[in-house]
């Protein structure tokens, strides 16, 4: 995708979508303990991601085990099955594996965590579903609605399965611990896809549901190479960042609704925090995110370095706005020092672009806490010093 491009040449490196050259064979061994001839371009191994697993079968066939990345297992006690085999291929399919006929032509999406996987290996010819367009960018998405290619479904709680069935879908991904509202879409008999990329905990193992979403649309090739590119960024950047002499603190969030909920020590954001030179205010908090009452979260933060905060403030989020949300807010140091980290939804495609590229996430950051370690003319694509 275009924009995809354009973020990662401002960073002075390319992404390349499609890897189809050099091709080599190489024996992928498989838990049972059979040797697979897999094209080693193609073959998915995640690395960082801990949400899925994949195996291959003698006969080609992908098994695909889904589970909760952070083994929560009070709210998703199950684990998926998927067998992913080849259209008009036969091939034996391990009892308590569902078949899934790939690469899939129709399919519907929840999130926008979902979308991402989809633009970054250029596969949204598939996409005939989301659930909305608030805060949307991606004009060919945005087109392809125009014209009636891609319907919208309804919010999560709320789906239309008349538009649903219309669709055609082969398969709907969807996110199991949302609010839900996928009773009515299972009556349908369409088959549901879990999709867990937003539970796991390394940024890396994010971006690397991409993989995942590759395995449906025949893009495993595409996927491997750009994942590795990203890796390599990212990695570069972290690298770079451990040479910084000094550590800021950092906290996140805004107060809602009489709490503030803020990003536990193990959330993704939090990594990305400590990777870019800084120390995260809630490092000892070992979950990915918790409500915390104002008073407690001024004691942690006060005299904190930076803040972090994203929403979508219609008009211009300024200081004055902050304050005036909540007066106490003015209280903060890194308020006081003008410190506040800024990300508007309504003007940043985040979540079309972030979740696929926290290389791009990370070296914003850097250049923030750790200025002297970025080029002098680094423009920012998601995060700025709010002015």
């Amino acid at each position: 995708m275009k924009k995809t491009i354009l973020f990662v040449l401002m960073l002075t490196m390319t992404v390349a979508f499609v890897s189809c050259g050099g091709k080599k064979r190489s024996d992928i061994l498989a838990e049972s303990g059979e040797n697979v001839a897999v094209d080693s371009a193609s073959a998915i191994k995640p690395k960082y991601a801990k949400g899925f697993k994949v195996r291959y079968t003698s006969d080609g066939v992908r098994l695909v085990d889904v589970a909760d990345p952070q083994k929560d297992k009070d709210k998703m006690p199950a684990t998926y099955h998927f067998a992913l085999v080849d259209k008009d291929k036969p091939a034996v399919i391990p009892d308590g594996y569902l078949k899934i006929e790939v690469p899939i032509e129709r399919t519907i999406v929840m999130t926008m965590l979902q979308l991402s996987n989809f633009t970054a290996i250029d596969a949204c010819d598939v996409i005939k579903g989301i659930t909305g367009t608030k805060n949307l960018f991606d004009k060919d998405i945005k087109a392809r609605v125009e014209k009636g290619d891609i319907v919208k479904i309804g919010k999560e709680g709320n789906f239309d399965t008349e538009l649903i069935m219309a669709a055609q879908p082969d398969v709907i991904f969807i996110s199991p611990f949302k609010r839900g509202g996928y009773d009515a879409i299972k009556e349908t008999g369409i088959t549901l896809i879990p999709h867990l990329g937003y539970k796991e905990l390394d940024p890396l193992g994010q971006a690397e549901w991409i993989k995942y979403i590759a395995m449906f649309v025949g893009k495993e090739a595409e996927a491997n190479k750009l994942f590795s590119e990203i890796e390599q960024r990212y990695l570069s950047l972290k690298e770079k960042a451990a040479q910084a002499k000094t550590r800021p603190t950092v906290f996140s969030g805004e107060m809602h609704g009489g709490n503030w909920f803020a990003v536990g020590g193990k959330n993704y954001l939090a990594q990305i925090f400590r990777d870019a030179g800084a120390e995260y205010v809630l490092k000892d908090n070992n979950t990915g995110g918790v409500p915390i009452e104002y008073e407690k979260m001024y004691a942690t933060a006060a005299k904190a370095d930076y803040w972090r905060i994203l929403n979508s403030y219609p008009g211009s989020f300024s200081y004055e706005a902050l304050k005036a949300s909540e007066p106490r807010n003015a209280l903060f140091k890194a308020f006081k020092e003008r410190h506040v980290i800024y990300c508007n939804m309504k003007e940043t495609p985040y979540y079309e672009l972030s979740p696929v590229h926290p290389d791009v996430v990370l070296a914003d950051l850097i250049a923030i806490f750790h200025p002297e370690l970025m080029p002098k003319d680094y423009k920012p694509q998601f995060y700025k010093l709010l002015k």
